[in-house]
């Protein structure tokens, strides 16, 4: 797999501000980031274990477009717009298992595993319809590590260029090796941006999260910019036995991924913006199926909900902030919020790439 650049800190970072406040708020931006940030980026949907068998099959959201993800019984992973030919009705209401056929439920289009239209009843009286030149366009999907992604645009970037290098860098953790526990969501009063924002960088750490800050050195915690992630790393230092021994990183993928690595462990989280001001924010656990690991799974929860809860506290607080009229982007430290400018430089392109979309029409 290719490994991404390593991007050098530079003048720019030096100079750096915080995103626009303007950028936080408004249904204008939101479907501004609806084409060009989530629509042309890849997207986790799944994890391997909902889609071992032929006919297993997740539906999903992706960046306002109904997906559905299907294991043929060729053993291929395939995705395409959970959207029928006919007059755009689903093709699946749920996740579940034992789709050999996808059949429309609506007015019952039937569909091979393939995408290719195999049944339309009712429809011999009309003229020039032929089945054969009716099929589902197929989606970009990717299997890696255990996790499923999808793209809507063929014009996002190369899988292997977006995630590259992350397997090689974090060894010897295996993701790969690592089964899926379970799944805690929360709703957030923030924009999805203030939330990512936070993840962003550890100069909170000492301040909202103590217990997190005695578990992780944070004179070693390092950040490291790439074309498409960064990532913050540090020694472990646990005295309480939530982390283990070794190394903790902290992968952001753009735009909305997060990796979060410790040995025997990957919390992997989801973003979703629900509105210009509140989001979603799903994570998914993962354990090495090793004595150690499984023996740290209750005490590892504890720990987790206690920095969740700390982290949603602060984000809806910010967002109070951004709201108030008395704030305008404040600096950015280079040393410790080079992830942030990091995101926020990609988020700058993503809206310029939508504004010359635009004139382009």
């Amino acid at each position: 797999m290719k490994a991404q650049t390593r991007i050098h800190h530079s003048d720019s970072l030096t100079r750096a501000h915080a995103l626009s406040v303007r950028h936080y708020f408004g249904e204008e931006v939101q479907a501004i980031e609806r084409r060009s940030v989530f629509g042309r980026t890849w997207q986790m949907v799944a994890h391997i274990g909902q889609l071992t068998e032929p006919g297993d099959h997740v539906v999903e959201d992706v960046a306002g477009t109904p997906v559905l993800i299907l294991r043929g019984r060729d053993g291929v992973l395939r995705a395409f717009p959970n959207v029928c030919r006919h007059r755009a009705g689903p093709l699946a209401l749920g996740s579940g298992k034992d789709m050999h056929t996808v059949r429309c439920k609506y007015h019952g289009w039937l569909y091979n595993q393939e995408g290719q239209l195999i049944g339309a009843p009712e429809m011999q009286d009309a003229q020039d319809f032929r089945m054969e030149d009716i099929r589902l366009p197929p989606l970009r999907i990717r299997e890696w590590q255990g996790l499923v992604f999808v793209t809507l645009n063929d014009d996002a970037p190369a899988f292997d260029e977006v995630f590259g290098g992350i397997v090689e860098r974090i060894k010897p953790i295996d993701l790969e090796a690592m089964r899926f526990t379970r799944r805690d969501v929360f709703e957030v009063a923030c924009n999805w941006k203030v939330y990512i924002d936070n993840f962003l960088e550890g100069y909170h750490v000492p301040i909202v999260h103590p217990a997190l800050s005695k578990v992780i050195d944070y004179r070693e915690y390092l950040v490291d910019l790439f074309d498409w992630y960064s990532l913050q790393h540090s020694p472990i230092r646990d005295g309480t036995g939530a982390y283990g021994d070794g190394h903790a990183y902290y992968y952001f993928v753009f735009p909305n991924i997060m990796l979060n690595c410790v040995p025997g462990r990957l919390q992997s989280n989801r973003i979703l913006p629900l509105g210009p001001d509140r989001c979603r924010v799903e994570f998914d656990y993962y354990y090495a199926e090793d004595a150690e690991a499984q023996a740290r799974i209750a005490t590892d929860q504890e720990f987790s909900d206690e920095v969740q809860m700390q982290d949603v506290s602060i984000c809806e607080a910010v967002q109070k902030g951004l709201a108030s009229g008395f704030y305008e982007a404040g600096r950015l430290s280079p040393k410790r919020e080079s992830g942030v400018w990091h995101f926020h430089e990609l988020l700058r392109a993503a809206y310029a790439h939508d504004v010359a979309g635009s004139h382009a029409r």
